[in-house]
């Protein structure tokens, strides 16, 4: 169990850190998307949602004319624009344009082109630069190795429980292995909920086994995704023309049934036909669920012709992993507390990955010229844990100094993201792996550091700013950068005196070496 626990936590132990801690900013992906898009104005409530949906409804009429299907994320207590994408014509069954949209006026924002803290949310299950469903089959297999190790790993420290009690600082490996089990224990049932749930959402992907098996005719096949999500058959076009009904109605119904701003989601099927159907979602808030509850209307007349409030306990017990990994039902304190365990996991997998080369080096025959498997595995840490906090500011830096007009501005945050993580490793590579630690650390302390002076610098709303007009979202991210930047510091700090104990440690061993040869001669 010991070397299951090691080597499952290895070998994708990297991969597993990159999973960890963009999926720990993805609870605040929304805000952050927000903050990338300074030029949009602060929502000081929520809109009307019906009369929003009227608004982009009639603005997709004209930009995605012919689409046979729409869909609106409305604005709420988090998002102060609109997402809409919708089926293109003639690009095959997959090809979707998408777009933000003003709720104020319907019509495209013209902030900077950016996917934000959606970038993170995506990356963190299907990674980027390769087809999406490799990139969730390797998310898949890696949250089945933690699973492994998180399993293994209680085996496996049978004072697991009274260790998490006591911790030594500067102790080397001992010190390491105290934190590690600290980090463990303290959330040890988030991270089993959140890496079995993780497993969960995409579990049709990996398990179609026995879905295929159960679900044979397509009627059938129909009943079990009307389970899973808000999705209406669509059917074929009449050929008709003929204009929707007033979607303002059809929400407030939504509204009078969920409440007032508890409607997430519009979507369209056959608009600008006669036999459009109009389906509404009610939203996330408060629904420890992800399981459809929504009303279908007839899109011509907006007659209600179903309404779906439950599903079946298997569908629902789905529903529930579904919503307790992603944490969208939370609140802003529940979300903090599902950020800080989170980043407690992410450490607990860091820690893990150090604790392997501290453990090994001191079993080497000369710990100053380590083999190639040793020296690779230390350079990848580096990379991966350091370089990745480096990485993930530079995408921040790069919404911020990227020009406005600039084709495929969106891509290219994200290629500046790729790039100056490929170049940490290159630096990991070619300094001596203390020094690299130490001068990465602080390259991200100084770049999280100035993160909240570089927006001062380029949009109008500094942190002086945000705070004298309640801002929250821009001043809470701009302070959670100097928090992070301060824990950097105490890193590199650390990091650099660990440095000087253990040289100390060797100057003082050369002399009694000399004189235990002396005596034995």
């Amino acid at each position: 169990m010991s070397g299951l626990h090691t080597w499952a936590g290895l070998l994708l132990g990297w991969v597993l850190y990159a999973m960890f801690l963009t999926g720990t900013v993805s609870y605040f992906k929304d805000e952050l998307s927000q903050w990338t898009r300074p030029e949009l104005a602060r929502l000081s409530q929520v809109p009307d949602q019906a009369a929003v949906a009227q608004r982009i409804a009639d603005e997709l009429g004209n930009v995605a004319a012919g689409s046979s299907q729409w869909s609106i994320r409305l604005p709420d207590g988090r998002n102060n624009s609109v997402y809409a994408f919708w089926r293109t014509r003639g690009q095959g069954q997959r090809a979707f344009g998408e777009a933000n949209f003003d709720p104020a006026t319907g019509h495209k924002i013209s902030s900077r082109e950016t996917l934000g803290g959606e970038f993170f949310f995506r990356f963190h299950f299907q990674l980027h630069y390769m087809p999406v469903v490799w990139g969730r089959w390797i998310a898949g297999i890696a949250a089945m190795f933690m699973l492994v190790a998180i399993i293994s790993g209680v085996i496996t420290h049978k004072k697991i429980f009274v260790d998490f009690f006591t911790f030594r600082w500067s102790k080397g490996q001992r010190s390491w292995l105290e934190a590690h089990n600290a980090l463990s224990v303290f959330g040890l049932p988030f991270h089993f909920m959140i890496t079995y749930t993780g497993l969960v959402t995409l579990m049709a992907l990996y398990m179609p086994w026995g879905e295929n098996a159960a679900f044979k005719t397509p009627a059938e096949r129909q009943q079990m995704t009307s389970e899973l999500s808000v999705f209406i058959q669509p059917g074929k076009p009449s050929g008709q023309s003929a204009p929707l009904a007033s979607v303002e109605d059809m929400v407030r119904q939504a509204q009078e049934r969920w409440g007032k701003g508890n409607v997430g989601r519009v979507t369209f099927v056959h608009p600008g036909d006669a036999a459009a159907r109009v389906a509404v979602a009610r939203g996330e808030a408060g629904r420890v669920s992800m399981s459809p509850q929504y009303m279908e209307f007839e899109g011509t007349t907006g007659k209600l012709l179903n309404v779906r409030d439950s599903v079946g306990a298997a569908a629902e017990t789905r529903g529930v992993l579904y919503a307790l990994h992603l944490g969208r039902f939370s609140d802003t304190q529940t979300r903090w507390l599902y950020f800080l365990v989170s980043f407690m996991g992410t450490a607990m997998v860091g820690t893990g990955l150090v604790m392997w080369t501290v453990k090994r080096r001191s079993r080497l025959r000369d710990p100053e010229r380590p083999h190639f498997g040793f020296r690779l595995v230390e350079r990848l840490n580096i990379a991966s844990i350091a370089g990745l906090s480096i990485a993930m500011t530079a995408f921040l830096w790069a919404n911020r100094l990227l020009p406005h007009p600039m084709e495929a501005r969106a891509d290219w945050e994200i290629h500046a993201f790729f790039a100056v993580w490929a170049l940490t490793l290159l630096h990991a590579l070619l300094r001596p792996a203390k020094a690299a630690w130490i001068e990465q650390l602080w390259t991200a302390a100084a770049l999280l550091f100035l993160l909240p002076v570089l927006n001062a610098l380029t949009t109008q709303r500094p942190l002086w700013h945000s705070l004298a007009q309640g801002d929250w979202v821009f001043a809470g991210i701009d302070v959670t950068c100097w928090a992070l930047a301060l824990l950097h510091v105490v890193l590199a700090v650390r990091t650099a005196r660990n440095r000087s104990i253990v040289q100390s440690r060797r100057m003082q061993q050369v002399p009694v070496a000399i004189a235990s040869s002396g005596a034995a001669e």
